[in-house]
């Protein structure tokens, strides 16, 4: 692994909150991601699962875990399954997980190897009375290509027609959207790496820079502080950044232009999600600076919105009503336009066309229920932007934040925000 070892305490807490919610004498089955092919014999470099590290912590390719409170053996409650290592593996991928480190990291005291899961599997049917398996439940998922654990219900199903299945995916969905006190410190911790890489950012930013290299400079940061990319960095300088997805980073920085940087730090697959736009030349003219400020207020009275009982639809609801406004004052919409708003056709659709934020884990669109309410250990992000294509202005602010009892906490306060410090860290 690359990042600092983890207390297996976290994994095991989590393997206990699942077990509470799993119905009698039932199977849960996690299995890790699939290894991606690319072109030729290549493949891309293997994501772990986000469910099965968080319950177990566990990376390696090709694991599996099952989970059996109400097995007659105890020692069939809680099975890990990993390749076993031998020599062919060492030579060509490295050392793989033995038992004993297996249980280090995980914390489960039954590691088993893969050639092992047959039996027991068909022990654990003949005993249960339902058998959960996972899936990408996401609601914005692709799902043109089967999955691992989907692929495994198939053969399962066809193996044991009469037995009954359930899914995995609304359980994890619950209980993942609640953030430990470990896991809020593991993002920030992101946080704090994808501050460090921006201000590198800040240190090099200049017209004539390209927008690659910014991302190089990004990378080299996340990189030295035992971090990846969460996902792939938005880096769009003039009009570029009205393009809410712009992943090309290939042009150039133009004096007089602003450059919108949406990044997040990856660290122990936990991802940071920060959005700052700063001017190239290190002065926001005053058009810029008004749609800038227009952003922050909004962003600042979101981020106040966003407590305890709130749904995300009301929630994102009062950001496009205040948008609204704000673009009024802008001299984008009129009084006329501004009083036609609706939950429908809000007024700002033109101009502020996306959510205002999403869940933030293990990965940068974390497991969640879908419209909340929000709830304490919740992590979110808070996003809103104003783009104007006829002008070649994108303004996109995003800051994460945890959900708490006592009100809202910004766990980006540290990363420069305010325009006037921005600007004294360009002109330095």
């Amino acid at each position: 692994m690359r990042h600092a070892p983890i207390d297996p305490a976290l994994f095991i807490d989590h393997r206990r909150q699942l077990r509470d919610l799993l119905p009698r004498k039932a199977v849960a089955v996690v299995h890790a991601s699939d290894v991606l092919p690319t072109n030729g014999d290549g493949t891309l470099r293997p994501v772990p699962a986000s469910d099965l590290f968080w319950l177990t912590g566990i990376e390696q390719e090709e694991s599996l875990l099952l989970l059996a409170p109400d097995a007659v053996d105890p020692l069939h409650r809680e099975m890990l399954f990993l390749r076993q290592p031998n020599e062919h593996l060492r030579i060509w991928e490295g050392e793989k997980l033995s038992k004993e480190r297996a249980r280090e990291i995980s914390g489960v005291a039954q590691i088993r190897w893969l050639s092992e899961l047959p039996a027991a599997l068909h022990s654990l049917a003949c005993e249960s009375d339902v058998v959960l398996f996972n899936g990408n439940e996401h609601e914005r998922a692709g799902l043109d290509v089967d999955s691992r654990d989907i692929r495994f219900a198939r053969r399962f199903i066809e193996a044991y027609p009469l037995h009954r299945v359930d899914r995995l995916g609304p359980l994890l969905r619950r209980l993942r959207a609640v953030k430990s006190a470990a896991e809020v410190e593991l993002l920030r911790q992101a946080i704090v790496i994808t501050d460090v890489g921006l201000r590198r950012v800040l240190s090099v930013l200049r017209p004539g820079v390209m927008e690659y290299e910014l991302e190089a400079e990004l990378l080299a940061e996340f990189t030295r502080r035992r971090a990846r990319m969460g996902y792939e960095p938005i880096i769009a300088s003039g009009k570029n950044a009205c393009v809410l997805h712009s992943v090309e980073n290939d042009q150039q920085c133009r004096d007089g232009d602003l450059v919108l940087i949406d990044v997040g730090a990856s660290y122990a697959n936990y991802s940071a999600d920060l959005t700052r736009t700063y001017p190239v030349n290190g002065r926001f003219s005053p058009r810029q600076r008004a749609v800038y400020d227009a952003v922050l207020r909004v962003l600042r009275s979101s981020i106040s919105r966003a407590v305890v009982g709130t749904t995300l639809r009301d929630w994102k609801r009062a950001a496009q009503i205040q948008m609204a406004q704000e673009l009024v004052g802008l001299g984008l919409l009129s009084d006329e336009q501004a009083a036609q708003d609706s939950p429908e056709e809000p007024a700002c659709r033109r101009y502020f066309m996306h959510g205002l934020g999403h869940s933030l884990g293990l990965g940068v669109h974390d497991l969640a229920p879908q419209n909340g309410p929000l709830a304490p250990g919740w992590v979110i992000t808070v996003e809103p932007g104003i783009y104007i294509p006829e002008e070649g202005i994108g303004v996109r602010l995003e800051n994460d934040i945890l959900i708490t009892a006592d009100g809202p906490v910004d766990l980006c306060q540290h990363v420069p925000i305010e325009p006037d410090a921005i600007e004294a860290l360009l002109t330095r």
